[in-house]
């Protein structure tokens, strides 16, 4: 059953939780660099300066294309915590992700296009396993509607393990972390130039990050389901999660291209449909 108010809550509070993410990360991340690193804050601060800037864009399609960015991850996350359709819910996020292809495909800029080519691999590289997992989350609950997977006594993780592990790889992706940041990277020591986001500027921008705190909380929600049969394990799962990730992108280099669609894409095969097939034969097959 969807739940409204759940939705609701998750579009009015996951800005402001995933801004708080953010500079946690940011924090984390410093120290693991022998640096002090900023406020915690500082995130908030950094996307309010660029609403406070002139709206300077190449054209105007560029703008509605942010926009629709921003609806379409709102939507996407709103779905998932009102308990709604997975399989829907990972449609809206492809959707999402699409717009911001186009977005940076408006702008008559080559590293805007490289950019824009790059994030097309990346949802090349990660949407078999994302797929996969809602599948897999089938598979073990008999429900693709998240409340009932959440509402399960079910663990979960006991019975689809390697598509865990295969989310959490495809996971670093979605994230944008390294080695996988191969479109956009949030380190300024990392790019040049910012990918798909170069001729985003001023509120444009600050909508974009926006949408990125919404993604990164629904991203973890979707850690949670793994074991929702315990709100307490779940939870400590997302922060030891996170931290991983955390840890993954302050060791790791970039990675090419190749690599990271080959590699997705040989996760998705190895750990996701094994475990697939494992779970229909020792079920005696899946009705």
């Amino acid at each position: 059953m969807i739940n409204l108010v759940s939705g609701l809550v998750f579009v009015l509070l996951a800005p402001a939780i995933g801004g708080l993410i953010a500079g946690i990360d940011r924090k984390i991340s410093a120290r693991m660099q022998g640096r002090i690193g900023p406020s915690i804050f500082q995130p908030f601060w950094d996307v309010g300066k660029l609403f406070e800037k002139e709206n300077a864009v190449v054209n105007e399609t560029q703008i509605f294309y942010a926009i629709c960015y921003v609806i379409f991850m709102a939507f996407t996350g709103a779905l998932f915590f009102a308990g709604g359709d997975l399989l829907l819910v990972v449609f809206a996020l492809t959707l999402a992700q699409i717009f911001l292809v186009l977005g940076a495909y408006s702008a008559n800029s080559p590293y805007s296009y490289v950019g824009a080519e790059r994030e097309l691999l990346q949802i090349m590289a990660y949407e078999p396993m994302v797929i996969l997992t809602a599948v897999g989350m089938y598979a073990a609950t008999k429900s693709f509607n998240v409340s009932d997977i959440a509402a399960t006594t079910t663990p979960v993780i006991l019975l689809i393990p390697g598509i865990f592990l295969g989310f959490l790889y495809v996971l670093t992706i979605k994230l944008r972390k390294s080695p996988f940041d191969i479109s956009m990277s949030h380190h300024a020591h990392q790019e040049i130039v910012k990918g798909v986001t170069t001729e985003f500027s001023g509120p444009s921008l600050g909508w974009i990050e926006i949408t990125h705190w919404y993604e990164t909380v629904f991203l973890l929600g979707f850690v949670w389901l793994f074991f929702g049969f315990s709100p307490v394990i779940a939870a400590i799962a997302v922060i030891v999660v996170y931290l991983f990730e955390l840890l993954i992108d302050n060791t790791n280099a970039r990675v090419k291209w190749q690599l990271a669609v080959k590699s997705s894409w040989a996760i998705a095969a190895v750990m996701g449909i094994l475990n697939l097939a494992a779970l229909y034969f020792l079920n005696g097959g899946i009705s």
